[in-house]
């Protein structure tokens, strides 16, 4: 990579950057990653909406201005690629290119365009990297992952971070669309007959299914606008089963045209919008799954998540992330760090009881606590705010999320300033979560006027609650540091917890 690139300061050095380029029966996609990490940061993203598969159920062939319009799309991906230093770069092809009669010729093709080979992925393959790419990307997975591509959808059962074997179905929105001649009747009865008596559907009850793919993305953030939900964060959305099956009934049976905020998706993606919400709707009915959660993280996660060391696979996705900003925003990153275990050591003398969900989210808040020190002393809380609730992050769910975002919010501006948030970001959050978030604020808070965020301090020093108290104890070679704001902030997060504050030296 060249020196330049290096020296870039907003970056972390993982490597030589890292390229999947996706050739979908719908899209042809480049994504270009920093490196290869457990929580790999998007450099650089595109697509084209080529439509390779449009034709190959009705003709067996890939549409020769598909295949033009795909071949052009690759020539600029490859130029982009080595502008950015790319050295690596992952090529896969999905549906179309494997059942298409001159599927192997395109390829042939697309390999001189690109001057590396394509990996054409077989059902059963890519099922495999759309489950690892949302057991990468959601903490402790359990359900069925439905990929909906344009070509075919494929279904695998994940929990935990096993995936069980997969299966591929023609059930794409451009393969269904050319199935039934654009009927949605014929393409009702198709859906059916497809996927009537599948036994990996019926394992979905009372659990997950997690929707993967550009057209069911383009669903929920459809039904994110209608319903005005306040983070347009799609990785992680979530909706209860009986509402995404409504959603799905009303897309599938009115003139998509006519649904209000259909703007805000594609006009090349609505065409196959009823399609897409006739196969959830089926699953659902089917299935009765729990609700369903929609990942932004798929086949090229997947691939990138397979090539991991498994001692790089098994760290967490969401403290890996907030490790990234730390090192990139904080002033000191060791004393995000180091919060973690002043902040373990008062949360277990508290007697507050925090499951191991609750406890990860507070580790991920003590490295993110930092970040917003840049700005405007006036807007520290709001900036970090919106980095936290509208970040990259993988391995964390909205309502993680907000928790996250309001624990950073407090820690700058107290807990007399939370009325300037919008109350639907707070109903995100449990009265539970938003407690906490509060004294986890207010400890921070304290923390960073003890430290002054420099490393070595919080190690010399300790917060408890012992007994009736909530004690902060300072070594005497750090009594000078003791001070009114000192104590006003330790007041503080005593009341929040019901206990007297009290000073201790020595």
């Amino acid at each position: 990579m060249k020196r330049a690139i290096l020296d870039a300061q907003g970056r972390l050095d993982h490597g030589p950057p890292v390229a999947v380029i996706d050739i979908g029966s719908n899209s042809v996609r480049l994504v270009v990653y920093e490196g290869l990490t457990r929580s790999p940061t998007e450099l650089f993203n595109e697509k084209a909406l080529c439509g390779l598969g449009r034709e190959v159920q009705s003709t067996g062939l890939l549409a020769a201005d598909a295949v033009e319009h795909a071949l052009s799309t690759l020539k600029r991906y490859r130029a982009l690629c080595e502008r950015m230093g790319v050295r690596e770069t992952l090529a896969i092809a999905t549906a179309a290119c494997r059942d298409a009669k001159n599927g192997s010729a395109f390829i042939r093709s697309a390999e001189r365009t690109l001057k590396t080979g394509i990996d054409i992925l077989s059902g059963a393959r890519e099922a495999e990297l759309t489950a690892l790419g949302v057991i990468s990307g959601v903490h402790r997975a359990d359900g069925i992952v439905g990929d909906l591509g344009g070509g075919s959808l494929e279904l695998v059962d994940v929990r935990g971070t096993r995936a069980r074997n997969g299966l591929t179905r023609p059930l794409g929105g451009l393969a269904l669309a050319d199935i039934s001649s654009k009927s949605l009747k014929k393409a009702e009865k198709f859906v059916k007959k497809t996927l009537g008596g599948l036994a990996m559907l019926k394992a979905s009850e009372n659990r997950t299914f997690y929707a993967v793919g550009g057209t069911w993305r383009s669903l929920a953030r459809l039904h994110m606008w209608q319903t005005g939900y306040p983070l347009h964060v799609m990785h992680g959305y979530a909706i209860a089963a009986e509402e995404a099956l409504e959603f799905a009934r009303l897309v599938h049976r009115v003139d998509v045209e006519t649904l209000s905020n259909i703007e805000v998706v594609n006009n090349a993606r609505r065409p196959l919008l009823p399609y897409a919400a006739l196969v959830l709707e089926y699953i659902l009915r089917v299935g009765r799954p729990r609700q369903v959660v929609f990942s932004a993280l798929g086949v090229r996660e997947g691939l990138l998540y397979s090539m991991l060391k498994r001692k790089d696979q098994e760290k967490d996705a969401l403290i890996e992330a907030a490790r990234h900003l730390n090192q990139l925003r904080s002033r000191s990153p060791r004393h995000g760090e180091e919060l973690i275990a002043w902040t373990d050591r008062f949360m277990v003398s508290s007697g507050l009881d925090e499951t191991s969900e609750e406890r990860r989210l507070r580790h991920a808040a003590c490295l993110l606590g930092d970040i917003g020190w840049r700005a405007h002393p006036d807007y520290r809380g709001e900036q970090s705010l919106n980095i936290i609730a509208h970040g990259g992050f993988s391995g964390i769910d909205h309502p993680g999320r907000a928790y996250l975002a309001l624990a950073v919010f407090f820690r700058h501006v107290g807990l007399v300033m939370d009325d300037e948030l919008s109350p639907r970001l707070r109903e995100l959050v449990s009265t539970r979560m938003l407690d906490r978030a509060r004294v986890l604020g207010a400890a921070l808070r304290l923390a960073y006027v003890v430290s002054a965020a420099m490393p070595n301090v919080l190690t010399k020093t300790k917060l408890a609650v012992e007994r009736h108290r909530l004690a902060l104890h300072l070594p005497n070679s750090y009594a000078s540091l003791a001070g009114e704001r000192v104590l006003n902030r330790l007041r503080s997060l005593a009341r929040l917890i019901g206990r007297e504050p009290v000073l201790l030296m020595g």
